[in-house]
């Protein structure tokens, strides 16, 4: 990547952005300088990173631990069928510099925790959001704040999409807005409620022009501000958020000055804590021995049409106390589901109304995918 002045090469190349005179060769310098760490390449992270490279932000970080799953594809668009298996940070790296070769792409194939976030986002002007969970989102918060960065957020939940700018120096932070999570067993995510593969999309673009203008110092940003979009009725909604005073990250007193452990405070590390599980492996093998065990499927009726563990019951979760008379109490149970999250969920229902023996499939349904029945397929 060429240093100083614009190279003649990348004059043509953004021509269409040098004419715009809130940008210019100024600006379009100051994006050449710049960094931008991008946590996360999937649904968001993916459109984000793309704009951000093609606009010309000179050095792009790429967050994420995962490998490209079949079920990705249709919203996460710089992969391929060919790229299934592979590592994400690693391909999404591949293809940014393709894009533009005049931009240093830089794949972290980690998984950001409290171990690592201060390191990784302290050499980057502005990070961006691009995660899926709840521990994600407020330890980037953390670090935003003791680091005095933006954080340019979205997320995404079947049609309905929100977008800011979380500056604790400028504004409120993540936690003015949400200073606790919601209890874990209150939360769907993507995978079990699903999401409109464009609107990831958008959302992820929206981030992307707010890095755009943070880089250069152009515009009116999110700070204080909540954009809400929801693709279904295409309607557009905006928010105004304050500073809290009281906020334990960014307040007058702050109580949270060092990182800490995210998967406690939100509670994700506690909900199979107390559950018995069993493998795919061990189940197909108790099945097939004809031990009699009661197969309790606690997904919703689409996601069973889609596939299912022959000789499995359908009793969606919400379902399941009113209708725990059509279900045996003698003998083995084991309840799935699509992950093994809401399954765990059942798991702890059923044993607090008596249920002596009842186990959850570690890993859900994707595991007896993976482990048993390879011809089955993922959604």
């Amino acid at each position: 990547m060429e240093k100083g002045r614009l190279s003649q090469s990348e004059v043509e190349r953004y021509s269409r952005q040098l004419v715009l005179p809130e940008i210019g060769p100024a600006g379009q310098q100051k994006l050449k300088a710049s960094s931008a760490l991008v946590v996360g390449a999937g649904g968001l992270g993916i459109p984000a990173s793309l704009y951000l490279a093609a606009a010309g932000v000179g050095r792009i970080g790429i967050v994420d631990n995962d490998v490209v799953e079949r079920s990705n594809l249709h919203r996460q668009t710089i992969y391929s069928e060919a790229d299934v298996g592979k590592a994400k940070a690693e391909i999404a790296g591949e293809r940014l510099r393709q894009v533009n070769p005049h931009v240093a792409v830089v794949p972290h194939g980690v998984r950001l925790d409290s171990s690592n976030a201060m390191r990784l986002l302290e050499g980057y002007d502005v990070v961006l959001d691009c995660t899926d969970n709840f521990p994600s989102r407020y330890l980037i918060n953390d670090a935003c704040v003791m680091l005095h960065k933006p954080d340019v957020y979205a997320s995404i939940f079947r049609f309905d999409g929100q977008a800011s700018v979380f500056h604790a120096d400028q504004g409120p932070c993540y936690r003015c807005l949400f200073p606790q999570p919601p209890p874990p067993d209150t939360v769907q995510d993507c995978a079990e409620a699903g999401v409109l593969g464009v609107l990831p999309g958008i959302m992820g673009g929206i981030q992307a022009a707010q890095t755009i203008n943070l880089l250069v110092g152009n515009g009116r940003s999110l700070v204080g501000r909540l954009m809400l979009f929801n693709a279904s009725d295409m309607s557009f909604t905006e928010l105004r958020v304050g500073k809290n005073a009281q906020c334990p990250a960014c307040g007058i007193h702050p109580s949270v000055t060092k990182l800490i452990d995210y998967e406690e405070f939100c509670g994700t590390s506690r909900v199979s804590a107390n559950v018995a599980e069993v493998d795919a492996v061990t189940l197909k093998r108790l099945i097939d021995s004809g031990s009699g065990l009661q197969l309790l499927d606690v997904r919703e009726p689409y996601e069973y049409e889609l596939c299912h563990i022959p000789g499995a019951k359908l009793v969606p979760l919400d379902e399941l106390q009113r209708r725990i008379g059509e279900l045996s109490r003698s003998g083995e149970t084991v309840v799935y589901c699509h992950v093994g999250v809401k399954s765990a969920r059942a798991v702890e229902l059923l044993s607090s109304m008596g249920f002596k023996k009842v186990r959850n499939l570690m890993g859900g349904i994707r595991a007896w995918a993976d482990s048993v029945d390879p011809s089955m397929p993922l959604y």
